[in-house]
């Protein structure tokens, strides 16, 4: 593809460019709350909840947390384990909170088996700003399925990622399963 001037796409390089500017929100962090002791007022997690599932992209919900669709996924699928409480650390959770979140750790690996035949998962917390995470006022744990060749040509030498599914219709697949499976 060859530049025209004015377009504003750069000098062509060799790589192909999937243009996403839904991103840039979350990249300028617009209404997303900073530092490790954020604010519950704008806080994205805190927010969620509050809709239905469908609008909240809710997959399930328990006494003290949730599971939502990541809104910028690694992978089809990524889910994220959310405690209703705004808490920063994984140390500020109660015990009756830390069997939840386990608990349904292990019923969203279930769910991806079984919907989306996951091979394999990430599964993880960045606690704190300066360990990566996006929203370090709230806590929560990414769940990431992962398949066998899921690293294909096209991330690392096409420079493209590529979800083959809407996050709605990968929630609405998920969201009913979670009971069934």
């Amino acid at each position: 593809m060859e530049e025209r001037e004015g377009e504003g796409v750069g000098v062509p390089d060799g790589y192909e460019r999937l243009w996403t500017p839904h991103r840039m929100s979350y990249i300028q962090g617009e209404g997303k709350p900073t530092g490790d002791d954020a604010d519950v007022e704008g806080c994205p997690f805190c927010e969620i909840p509050k809709l239905d599932d469908a609008d909240g992209n809710i997959v399930a919900r328990a006494a003290h947390m949730y599971v939502v669709m990541n809104k910028y996924p690694y992978n089809n699928g990524h889910l994220m384990v959310v405690p209703f409480r705004h808490v920063p650390d994984y140390t500020d959770l109660d015990a009756d909170e830390i069997a939840e979140m386990g608990a349904l750790t292990q019923r969203a690996m279930t769910v991806l088996r079984a919907v989306m035949g996951a091979h394999g998962f990430n599964i993880g917390m960045n606690q704190g700003q300066v360990a990566g995470a996006g929203i370090a006022g709230h806590l929560h744990e990414h769940i990431v399925p992962r398949w066998g060749g899921d690293a294909n040509f096209m991330p690392i030498i096409g420079r493209t990622k590529t979800l083959p599914q809407l996050l709605k219709d990968t929630r609405a697949d998920l969201a009913a399963a979670w009971e069934r499976v």
